[in-house]
């Protein structure tokens, strides 16, 4: 398998920028002393891609707005919400759904009659949108975080959780445009402040299951008197601070296959009880065959639970060197060194600067589970510290322009109050890393249309190519702002592949298989389903770039059943669907036309 492998990231460089960090300047809009790290900035390649991204949310008919009224400074204001791609309708084309918040948190108990709810907008493969949330039934109005979709009960329509602070949904896809709030008679309700969650098989039964992440007891009605509080030198109001609230345990929900699920959260040991946890991801890191959890925590050390393949997974978070203790928001998963095994990049907070786990294991490992490991490449290939100004949110693996290699989209926006007005937050600029292999990743933000060189106050990321033109579109939410649809501009120049799996044996939408691809020189492993963002989902479907190759030598399927498909010889730039097993079993070309 080709791939390169990086040195680790010096440990005097990091204690050098933390040392420079801790002047005794005044503090910046930015958070940080001016000039820190205008020195880290590189040059940019020449032969950076021509792909531009342009904002198209309103003329899409995209007129969603986040919350409404004047912000009062508590913590679940500032948080949300996310968004998620998903074809509930099987038409093809992806559609969209926005979380929303009513307003200022003290109406949640008797909402405005003008407060804003969630929607969801239906694709109509021309390029727009049309709002259908009224017909879908899917308006909750309340205090939203998070949307996962996840075809739960195999019957071929996606059904869809959605995360809240208090109750969350499951909302069951009745087949026909319109969905049912399942949860309670489910058992998935939670009533805590949830964040984050993945749908993954962790058994491999065959039926999705659905982890939870809950992030810390906040009651308003309780709350002390204003008071002073710091976080990582920096002074917040208690209100804000998540370090002055208790964390939340998590929660795993085992599907039973009848329509019901069983919280087996302690029997598996996944609690996370002292993480303020945001964000969650699964993968197969020690590629035992059986999916692994990575939970990302604010204020809190993360966690990383191996799955032991019996119902029950083992904490390795200190063992694998990932326990950090940083303020984690996104989680973007993916093999970024084409190396055969998964990594992941994590978002964080204010002067904490993102991280890079490379997986060491297929170097160290070669089959052995006690030498999983990872290191923090981030500063190493130029997306560490040039982060330490930014206050990171939504994140993704992506190839943008379809080169072959993985790139990573990043929404910033900061926590931290305008001096002038502190009913406002200070917007940051996002971050585009081109992934130019050996040279490592350059910011190509400022050099890609206009859309990337706006600072927001950003919050959730959706990848999808929802215009099935073959290359990747981005959707961002803000806090307290419009929606934005960034679409890609000349992204499919070079080659694509993009793969949709229906599984027959294994889940429906076949989370959690692996999927090896070979063209030419190129040597790409992908497993479906996994990802993370930020409160967010981005559409499962398959995607890989191939540069100048027209087509692809091999491609092959390992399904967690264990059914496994090998083809050879497939043409470039198609989508194609892969049925597991049974009489339709194989691959066959999917064709999508516009619809006008």
């Amino acid at each position: 398998m080709a791939h390169r492998r990086l040195p680790l990231a010096s440990l005097l460089a990091v204690i050098l920028l933390l040392t420079a960090c801790k002047r005794d300047e005044p503090a910046q809009p930015g958070g940080l002393p001016e000039g820190v790290f205008d020195s880290l900035a590189r040059t940019l390649p020449s032969n950076r891609p021509a792909v531009t991204f342009i904002e198209v949310a309103q003329q899409s008919g995209l007129t969603f707005v986040h919350s409404r009224g004047e912000r009062s400074s508590v913590l679940p204001e500032d948080m949300g919400s996310g968004a998620a791609w998903g074809d509930y309708d099987n038409d093809g084309y992806p559609d969209l759904y926005l979380v929303n918040q009513i307003g200022p948190l003290a109406e949640l108990a008797r909402p405005a009659a003008d407060a804003p709810g969630n929607k969801l907008y239906r694709n109509q493969g021309d390029g727009t949108f049309v709002d259908v949330t009224a017909a879908a039934g899917v308006g909750h109005r309340g205090f939203g975080m998070g949307a996962f979709w996840g075809d739960y009960d195999n019957d071929g329509c996606l059904d869809l959780y959605v995360t809240n602070y208090g109750k969350s949904l499951l909302y069951h896809n009745n087949c026909d445009g319109t969905f049912t709030d399942v949860a309670d008679r489910a058992g998935v309700a939670n009533n805590r402040w949830a964040t984050g969650a993945v749908w993954f098989d962790y058994n491999r039964d065959g039926w999705l299951d659905l982890y939870v992440c809950n992030y810390v007891e906040f009651d308003l009605a309780s709350l002390p008197g204003d008071r002073a509080s710091r976080q990582y030198g920096v002074n917040v109001p208690f209100t804000l601070n998540p370090a002055s609230f208790a964390a939340q345990s998590n929660r795993l929900y085992r599907n039973q296959g009848d329509g019901t699920f069983r919280d087996v959260t302690r029997r598996a040991g996944v609690a996370d009880a002292q993480g303020r946890s945001l964000v969650v991801t699964f993968a197969d890191f020690d590629l035992d065959g059986w999916p692994d959890l990575y939970v990302g925590n604010d204020i809190s050390a993360n966690s990383f639970f191996r799955n032991l393949g019996n119902g029950r997974f083992a904490d390795l978070s200190a063992s694998t060197a990932t326990e950090e203790y940083r303020g984690t928001m996104g989680i973007a998963v993916g093999d970024f060194d084409d190396d055969g095994d998964m990594d992941f990049f994590l978002t964080h907070w204010l002067a904490q600067a993102n991280a890079l786990y490379q997986n060491l294991y297929n170097d160290l490992g070669e089959g052995r589970a006690t030498s999983l490991f990872f290191a923090d490449a981030a500063d190493m290939v130029g997306i560490g510290s040039v982060s330490m100004n930014d206050v990171s949110w939504g994140t993704a693996f992506v190839d943008y322009d379809n080169d072959g290699r993985r790139d990573l989209i990043v929404i910033t926006g900061n926590t931290l109050e305008e001096a002038a007005n502190r009913k406002l937050l200070q917007p940051q600029k996002p971050r585009l890393f081109w992934n130019q292999g050996e040279a490592g990743f350059f910011d190509l933000a400022p050099v890609s249309g206009p859309a990337l060189s706006r600072a927001w106050n950003g919050r959730g990321l959706a990848a999808a190519d929802y215009d099935n033109d073959g290359d990747v579109d981005f959707l961002v939410t803000t806090n307290r702002g419009p929606v934005l649809l960034l679409r890609n501009q000349g992204g499919n120049r070079n080659h694509w592949f993009k793969l949709r799996l229906r599984g027959v044996e294994s889940n429906r939408q076949g989370i959690g298989t692996k999927v090896w691809i070979t063209a030419g020189e190129l040597q790409l492993y992908q497993e479906v389903g996994t990802g993370g963002s930020y409160l967010s989902q981005s559409f499962s479907e398959l995607q890989v770039g191939l540069g100048t190759r027209e087509a692809i030598d091999r491609l092959e399927l390992l399904w967690p059943s264990g059914v496994r498909q090998v083809f050879e010889n497939l043409p470039a730039d198609r989508l194609l669907e892969v049925v597991e097993s049974g009489p339709d079993a194989g691959l066959k070309p999917l064709a999508i036309h516009a619809r006008r």
